[in-house]
This record gives C-alpha cells, sequence and structure tokens, in this order.
C-alpha cells in the first residue's frame, strides 16, 4: 500500500489568504480521512471500485465535490457503524466516478496535487490495486489527494474497518503508530474479531481479557502434578493442537495474509469445538500468533501478505475439556528463504530438541538453558532472554517458568506429573528485543530474523513425552 498525500500549495501563496489556508487544511483532513477508510475495508477494491469499470482498464476512481460536501462525506463516511463496503460508503460511491486513465488529465485539470499521480497510474497492478483521488474544490481552485490501495483475497470477508492494534489490545488507531522500527517489517491493519461458535466454552478472559482465574491459582506459584485422567485430556487437546499447526502450515505461501492464517486456524478450533486462547488473554486480539521475520513472538495476524523469503512462526494454544495445548513451529515462505535463515530455523528446532532429550525426573528446569545456549553458540546464534518455557495444563501459563538461557535462577526440579513446555525465541543477532506500539509484537532489537520452536511435554519417570509431537501427516519442515 503506497499513501502520500499532494495538494498542498506553494506557502508563499497561502501565507497571504489566511481564509485559503484554512480552507486546504480542511480539505486535506476530510481527503485523508477518507482515503483512510477506503484502505480499511479489505474488500473495497472488489466492492466499491471494480464494478465500475471493465476488467483491466486502468484509470481511477475519483471523489469530486465542494469542501463542504467533501467534509459532510468524509464525516458520514467515518462515523459511520456500517460494517461493509456497500452500506459504508454509500454516500461516496454515490457521489464518485470511474474516470479512463486517458481522460484523467482533462478532469482534474488545474487542480493542485497532481504530482506523482501520473507515476500511480502507470505503475499500478489493476487485477490487485486501485488508485483513488478526491478532489475539493475550493476558492483558491481545485486540490487533490491521490493513493493506490490494495485489493485481497475473496476468503476475507467484507466486513470493517480494519484497523491498528495500539496499548495492548485495548485500542485502535486508522493510522499506523509511529515507531522506530528496528527492521523492514511494519504493522498493518487488523480485522475486526472472530466470532466465538455457540456451545464453546469460554474462558474467564473471553469478555474482558482478564485471566483472573489463573492469576489467583496456586499453580502459578507451584508446579502442579497431572493426574492420569488429566494427562487424557492433555493428550486430545494436544492432539488438536497439532492438527491446527499443521493446517496453518500447509495454507503458508507468498500472497497469503497473516489474518487469512488466523481465519484458517479459528475456523479449525470451532470445528474442533475448542476455544483459541490467545483470543482476548489480557486483550489479545486474535486466535494465533504469527511472528514474521524479525518478530520474535507475539506477531499480530494482520493484512499484510506474506512474501517469497519470509520466515514466519505459527503459535497455537486451543482450550479443549479445561485443558490447554501450546505449540508453535517456524516455517519458510517461499523458494526464496536464505540459508542463513534456513539456518536459523534449524537451530531453534534442535536446540529444543537437545533439552528435551535431557528432561528426566530429578533435572533442574535452569538446566535447561545451558543445553540451549550451548548448542546456540555452536550455530553462531542467540538465544532470546526475555521470554520463557512454562507450566500449562488447566491454565495457559503457570509455574514453572523456563529460561531458555544459560546461569538463570529458575526454581523446581523436574517432578512425574509436571506438564510444561520448551519454546526457545532463537535471534540471528542480538538477544535483546523491544516492543511495537502494540504492545504485544516483540521484535529483535538489531532488527535481524528470529525462530522458534514450541512443544508441550508431560514428564514421566522415563522421561518426557513430547504431547504436540509430529504426525506423519504434517507438512514437512525444510530439511525433511
Amino acid at each position: 500500500f503506497l499513501y502520500r498525500v499532494c495538494g498542498r500549495a506553494a506557502a508563499s501563496s497561502r501565507s497571504s489568504l489566511p481564509a485559503a489556508m484554512a480552507d486546504l487544511d480542511a480539505a486535506e483532513d476530510a481527503a485523508k480521512e477518507l482515503l483512510g477508510i477506503m484502505e480499511a475495508f479489505p474488500r473495497f477494491k472488489e466492492r466499491a471500485v471494480d464494478p465500475l469499470h471493465p476488467e483491466g482498464e486502468r484509470g481511477a476512481l475519483v471523489f469530486r465535490g465542494p469542501l463542504k460536501l467533501v467534509q459532510t462525506v468524509s464525516k458520514l463516511t467515518c462515523a459511520s457503524k456500517a460494517s461493509t463496503v456497500g452500506d459504508r460508503f454509500k454516500a461516496l460511491l454515490s457521489r464518485s466516478k470511474w474516470v479512463r486513465q486517458e481522460e484523467l488529465e482533462q478532469a482534474l485539470d488545474g487542480a493542485d496535487g497532481l504530482d506523482g499521480l501520473d507515476g500511480r497510474l502507470a505503475a499500478y497492478d489493476p487485477a490487485r490495486e486501485y488508485v483513488a483521488v478526491v478532489v475539493a474544490e475550493l476558492q483558491r481552485g481545485p486540490a487533490c489527494w491521490h493513493q493506490v490501495g490494495g485489493g485481497h483475497p475473496a476468503s476475507i470477508e467484507d466486513s470493517g474497518p480494519w484497523l491498528y492494534v495500539l496499548d495492548h489490545g485495548t485500542s485502535r488507531a486508522g493510522r499506523r503508530p509511529g515507531f522506530s522500527y528496528t527492521g523492514s517489517l511494519r504493522p498493518y491493519r487488523v480485522s475486526p474479531r472472530r466470532p466465538v461458535a455457540e456451545g464453546i466454552l469460554l474462558p474467564d478472559y473471553a469478555a474482558d481479557g482478564d485471566p483472573r482465574a489463573e492469576q489467583a491459582a496456586p499453580a502459578r506459584s507451584t508446579p502442579p502434578v497431572v493426574s492420569a485422567a488429566q494427562a487424557e485430556k492433555l493428550r486430545a487437546v494436544c492432539r488438536m493442537g497439532r492438527e491446527i499447526v499443521d493446517a496453518a502450515h500447509r495454507v503458508i505461501k507468498p500472497g497469503v495474509t497473516t489474518d487469512e492464517i488466523d481465519r484458517v486456524v479459528h475456523d479449525k478450533h470451532m470445528e474442533f469445538g475448542a476455544y483459541p486462547a490467545p483470543l482476548n488473554y489480557h486483550n489479545f486480539p486474535k486466535s494465533v500468533c504469527t511472528s514474521v521475520n524479525e518478530v520474535v513472538c507475539h506477531g499480530i495476524p494482520d493484512m499484510r501478505q506474506l512474501e517469497d523469503g519470509d520466515i514466519v512462526n505459527i503459535d497455537v494454544s486451543p482450550i479443549f475439556d479445561g485443558f490447554h495445548a501450546d505449540l508453535n513451529e517456524t516455517f519458510c515462505v517461499g523458494p526464496g528463504v536464505t540459508q542463513k535463515k534456513k539456518d536459523l530455523i534449524k537451530a531453534s528446532h534442535d536446540s529444543l530438541m537437545k533439552a528435551i532429550d535431557a528432561c528426566k525426573p530429578g533435572f533442574f528446569y535452569r538446566d535447561v538453558g545451558g543445553i540451549i545456549t550451548s548448542h546456540i553458540n555452536g550455530c553462531g546464534f542467540a538465544v532470546d532472554k526475555t521470554y520463557c518455557g512454562h507450566g500449562v495444563g488447566e491454565y495457559f501459563h503457570c509455574a514453572p517458568n523456563i529460561p531458555h538461557y544459560a546461569g538463570n535462577k529458575a526454581k523446581f526440579v523436574m517432578k512425574v506429573g509436571h506438564c510444561f513446555t520448551i519454546e526457545p525465541m532463537i535471534n540471528t543477532g542480538t538477544w535483546k528485543d523491544v516492543h511495537w506500539a502494540d504492545g504485544w509484537t516483540a521484535v529483535t532489537k538489531d532488527g535481524k530474523p528470529s525462530a522458534q520452536f514450541e512443544h508441550q511435554l508431560l514428564m514421566h519417570e522415563s522421561g518426557a513425552e513430547i504431547l504436540t509431537a509430529r504426525l506423519p501427516t504434517s507438512p514437512p519442515l525444510w530439511w525433511e
């Protein structure tokens, strides 16, 4: 998506005309709001623009009118509670028209703000993009603003607006938040919350985001011991978790949005009758974490399309019959993934498996980090120190905490009946991370890639049972 607002007159011509300057500012604000709300509806191209012109024809959607009309339509459209394109944009579309590329110059003759429009019209792809132009007729003459917007797959429902997530999911914004991004990745707009099917048991945080039972549980401070009956429930939900991750893996390819992955994951939960534990947990807005490239963990599914050469981690946590599963894996997107990224993925996986091999009753949880760090240092990578493995079962997170770095001070030893995750996050460069303005997305401080694998384990006398083990039907990892 390319966004650039044009239309400012030269400062010298405005300085002597305060009223004209105020009108231009007001027109710009209204135009920017309109262009922004168009982008917030992922089906705007298919539902609003495409029906107005023959397939493949180049041109632009043009909305033109006096300042008062532009302001009124902008306010009506932005204030509306309608969630579909047809209903939300009635006022705009009734006053807009399609203008062919060869006719635009004449239609916009004399307007300020035309810089860059020819380039956009020449470069955009009509099959997946559109050009929109807002023209305000002012006393000083017409001024225009324009943008290129993107279309999205038909599998994305006609629902909006999609907004940027802020403050750990408690608020939304229509514009991308400012932030000193460490790598090339940026947040995109996030779809409205997906509904949970009737009959699925909801956790206490489903409505308000506050997991009160988990926070008050004795299991927060003492690792619970799983009974034989509880172990069977854990095996069942972990099998669901494995099948959900595999379903997500099968749809990963260039061009697929992480929101589409969230839809697949969410729908698979509904099919199983399970609740997706991330959904509204401490206000997290989606049903799965999708962590791309430099994202260490807790990436929020959004409108961004995966690109050839990306890597993406899928972290899934279903709740069924009162018990949680928790697992994740990192996958390659397309054939263009570099060998360095592949090596990072393999190192993360292998460090996890080495740690699992060492697990047995009496083994100190603090020593897991030494095993992982030894392997990762030998591969030339770094272990992220911010996040750790954890107990899991009746609660999403409980004791013990299991850091993945050497020299940690974790408490407790492994005992028969303990159920927990090991989930090393491995960074290409520095171990340090920072968080985006959404409060959730952790990214490497140097902007270099990160990879992660996670398994849920149940301790027996003979060692750890991998409850989330890969199946014969699981899609292969890059080296398999």
